[in-house]
């Protein structure tokens, strides 16, 4: 007979068992479902609502069964639906009938609201180091290439001459913001939900900050409905996570597209790729282009997770049993990209040489000549059709623009004077970008020093969390 089940006259059938346990995911909870018990049975005690006798009982025997679940001596069956059944199983099998107290004034609702975002709060600060961890490894790459100019590129055409260092850094930044999220998304997260019970609250006097400071959250839910139903603090992470799958898969479509044959910019290293089982020659970038190919993986558990919520009524329902294995799964492929990540992108050779042969072999500075001419007085739209003409000229003589003679410009604008050549240099042209934010040397140093600034604040942050929760 379920633990629940005093009002039913006959067994579940076992193909219904099957289809609705769900032990063989949530028992990733087992850990916080402990913990949370752990504080649960303490305040009952302090709030005289059981014994302090049966309260150290219950107590010793959740530790002894938190061991047994960690060597595996511990069997977690389909028969007791899920993790929550399954430790107060073990735990009434370790101490006896006395353990069927420790469910006094909660409902497996807002534990396993409790448990979730226990859970998370751990995995956002365990992922807030993973991706500053890849932060610093692109910043690393800047500071190491701060002379390297390649193209940039706009339509996957090229565009303007920017320092590697300058494009480096543009992810950095971008991967600030998803760790800005992370970091900001944690106040939503740490709030207590036990006492809530399975939708109304309890008639026990139970102290739900007692709970709640035990645990370390910075405070309580406010609404008991809302309390057990809201899942809010998953769709967000999964908003998050699909955020920052998309800043690696578009960090990987390009270092797919540069270790090319056809761009040579980078080598990754032989520990990040793998070869062809028939052509001896190959080296493919499979790292990156596993991870471009999860983020729709990702996507998914987003779409899904808001899928099941959009159609629910107040308060809790068994569709909601779907908010874990997307969040889990999430969770652990973030993980590993993330962790693959950082030393594959330290590990990077960057063909300097290659890079600037292709600043020098195109028309990328041809946006100079035409402000080198409205230096001139010349309006810019009238100096953006006569460099087209320049460009339309070189095109045709297959030449570049540095390969013009003198008179050669001055057929088209006798406002072309001899230091055209050192505007039209692809270190002249990238410092030219001297505004804040800009490629120009100068600035990217400056961008340098907010990363400083950035990655300490994030540092700090994640460190005082782990301390505060003990992440390993």
């Amino acid at each position: 007979m379920k633990l629940w089940g005093g009002r039913f006259t006959k067994p579940t059938s076992q193909l219904m068992d099957e289809y609705t346990a769900s032990i063989q995911f949530d028992q990733k909870l087992a850990k916080y479902d402990i913990q949370g018990s752990l504080a649960h049975v303490e305040m009952l005690a302090k709030c005289g609502i059981i014994a302090e006798s049966d309260a150290t009982t219950i107590a010793k025997g959740l530790e002894a069964v938190a061991e047994k679940i960690e060597t595996g001596e511990a069997e977690l069956t389909e028969d007791n639906e899920d993790i929550h059944m399954n430790v107060e199983k073990l735990l009434i099998d370790e101490v006896g009938p006395v353990g069927g107290k420790l469910h006094t004034g909660r409902s497996r609702n807002d534990q396993v609201a409790l448990d979730m975002r226990l859970y998370l709060r751990e995995a956002l600060v365990m992922l807030s180091q993973l991706v500053v961890d890849v932060q610093n490894a692109l910043y690393n790459q800047a500071k190491n290439n701060l002379d390297t100019v390649l193209p940039g590129y706009t339509h996957l055409q090229r565009a303007q001459p920017v320092l590697f260092a300058h494009h480096m850094m543009a992810y950095v930044f971008m991967f600030q913001r998803d760790v800005e999220r992370l970091v900001d998304s944690f106040k939503r997260v740490n709030k207590s939900p036990l006492g809530a019970g399975a939708l109304a609250g309890t008639s026990f006097p139970i102290d739900r900050q007692y709970v709640a400071d035990k645990l370390n959250f910075d405070g309580i839910t406010e609404n008991s409905l809302d309390s057990v139903s809201d899942r809010d603090f998953v769709v967000e992470f999964l908003s998050n996570a699909s955020l920052i799958s998309t800043h690696l898969s578009r960090l990987c479509e390009e270092l797919v597209q540069w270790s090319s044959a056809e761009f040579n910019f980078i080598e990754l290293d032989d520990e990040f790729c793998t070869g062809s089982s028939m052509m001896p020659q190959k080296k493919n970038p499979d790292v990156a282009e596993l991870v471009r190919g999860k983020t729709g993986r990702v996507y998914g558990h987003l779409m899904g997770m808001l899928t099941t919520l959009k159609g629910l009524p107040l308060a809790y329902n068994k569709d909601m049993q779907e908010d874990k294995e997307g969040m889990f799964d999430t969770v652990e492929t973030l993980k590993g990209a993330l962790a693959l990540f950082a030393p594959m992108i330290e590990s990077m050779h960057v063909n300097k040489e290659t890079m600037y042969q292709a600043v020098a072999k195109d028309y990328s500075n041809a946006t100079d000549l035409a402000d080198y001419l409205v230096g001139k007085d010349l309006p810019f739209r009238e100096a953006h059709a006569v460099v087209g003409q320049v460009v339309l000229y070189c095109i045709q003589h297959n030449k570049y623009l540095l390969d013009l003679e003198f008179e050669e410009f001055q057929q088209f604008s006798e406002s072309i004077d001899r230091d055209i050549y050192d505007v039209l240099a692809p270190e002249a042209v990238v410092n030219a970008r001297d505004v804040a934010g800009g490629t120009a040397k100068q600035r990217v140093k400056e961008q340098f020093e907010t990363a400083d600034q950035l990655l300490q604040q994030s540092s700090n942050w994640i460190h005082e969390h782990e301390k505060k929760l003990n992440v390993n």
